[in-house]
């Protein structure tokens, strides 16, 4: 397993000083956040981020995140498709491996939203696999449908396509309908990157996004989802996820420091 850093985590800091902040803290993965990174191509060019990350020694294997792509229609559809495709363009020059797609079906479900949900996913992998990326759906735990890891894992079966696979994001598995035993569903080939975060001790339903905190400092048992990626081999990154804006307001380096060594116990990996 491969420790990876998130750069949501540090939401506040510029992304050159994530990378160079992250890189001093032994960081070597980086998941790319796609609106920062945007940003910084406002005034700078791909060629110099590609720099920056190798004089770092930084991989940026995973980015995160794509959403409204399954059950968006008219205008809002062709905004997110063409972003889409501007984005799997970014991650083939960036040498990104894997892009997380957020299902974010939103409620009330109508009898065409799973057909439409279905095809959405099937031409989503004919255009990212031709690109070398593969997408990562990641269930929401507040979606209509594909809230849950049975669910999602058998969409990507009736689409079958090797370009796509399973984001297992531990605050949506926790907080959402996912029940231990739907880990079983994830298998070396379908899960293609895996999240981790924690909450405190407070009622799952109110949870949120804002109150994600380090894994390991909260309530949230890990250990099933570790015994698994353990069980199944599982060789890809994890990353630390927190959009938690008081977490953001610590400095890039000293978060990273934290985050990694916290990460790394975790996994059970000894110190760089």
């Amino acid at each position: 397993m491969r420790p990876t850093l998130s750069q949501v985590c540090s939401l506040n800091s510029p992304l050159d000083r994530d990378v160079e902040d992250y890189a001093a803290g032994k960081c070597d993965s980086l998941e790319l956040w796609l609106t920062k990174v945007e940003s910084y191509l406002e005034t700078e060019s791909v060629p110099a981020l590609q720099r920056l990350l190798e004089e770092h020694g930084m991989n940026a294997p995973v980015a995160s995140f794509h959403g409204g792509l399954l059950t968006s229609q008219g205008d809002a559809r062709r905004a997110a498709w063409q972003l889409f495709a501007e984005r799997l363009q970014l991650c083939q020059l960036l040498e990104v491996e894997t892009l997380v797609v957020a299902c974010d079906v939103p409620h009330p479900l109508t009898a065409t939203d799973l057909e439409r949900v279905r095809h959405s996913l099937l031409e989503a992998a004919q255009l990212a696999g031709p690109l070398g990326v593969r997408l990562a759906l990641e269930p929401q735990a507040g979606a209509a449908i594909g809230n849950n890891l049975q669910t999602a894992v058998a969409l990507l079966e009736e689409v079958g396509s090797p370009h796509l696979g399973i984001c297992l994001d531990s605050f949506h598995y926790y907080v959402g309908p996912s029940k231990e035993a739907d880990l079983s569903y994830l298998t070396t080939e379908n899960l293609f990157h895996v999240q981790l975060a924690d909450i405190g001790d407070q009622a799952r339903e109110l949870a949120s996004d804002r109150d994600r905190i380090l894994p390991g400092d909260g309530i949230v048992d890990l250990q099933p989802v570790l015994h698994r990626l353990v069980e199944i081999k599982y060789s890809g990154c994890v990353s630390i996820e927190l959009m938690n804006p008081q977490l953001a307001q610590i400095p890039a380096l000293q978060f990273g420091e934290i985050a990694l060594t916290a990460l790394r116990k975790l996994l059970g990996l000894a110190s760089p």
